[in-house]
């Protein structure tokens, strides 16, 4: 898990980087609405975003999902203990389980020997039990521990540049 080097952003870029970091509009032409409000136009936006994306900064776009509105009620973060030599590879792994929405590394404590974190959602609790013991078995780590979401408290996006 590698380091990237820091880049030079302009203030138009950061102003994107605002804009993009909150709701963009769910109409047909949303960087052309985006471009409205920065004084772009929708080319100079995508050309704009492809720099960001090609330079490393930008890595992809996503929705937002309200899990609980579909059927995803059952929310759990696992803290996996494993070996630093297999850490990039078992995190891979983990995190290739499209029931995974984080994967992250931490450094341990004394006190706490876990290292890998993901986060998963599913229909319920029984579900989350079931995939996180295929889970296990495909990355071959048997020390975790499991906590579920009771009740959620906050949920944004980072603003980067306000």
């Amino acid at each position: 898990m590698s380091e990237k080097s820091e880049v030079e952003l302009s203030s138009v870029e950061k102003r994107i980087i605002f804009e993009l970091g909150g709701d963009i509009g769910a109409g047909p032409r949303p960087f052309a609405e985006l471009g409205r409000k920065v004084g772009l136009t929708e080319a100079e936006v995508l050309t704009l975003v492809q720099r960001l994306m090609d330079k490393g900064v930008l890595r992809r776009f996503g929705a937002t999902l309200r899990h609980q509105r579909t059927g995803f009620i059952a929310n759990a973060m696992v803290a996996w203990r494993s070996p630093e030599e297999r850490l990039e590879e078992a995190g891979r792994l983990l995190g290739s389980f499209p029931e995974v929405t984080h994967c992250y590394q931490r450094r341990t404590m004394p006190e706490w020997s876990k290292n890998l974190y993901t986060m998963i959602h599913a229909s319920s609790e029984e579900e989350c039990l079931v995939l996180i013991k295929k889970m296990a078995a495909a990355a071959g780590l048997d020390d975790y521990e499991l906590l579920f979401s009771r009740e959620e408290l906050k949920k944004t996006s980072m603003r980067y540049f306000r």
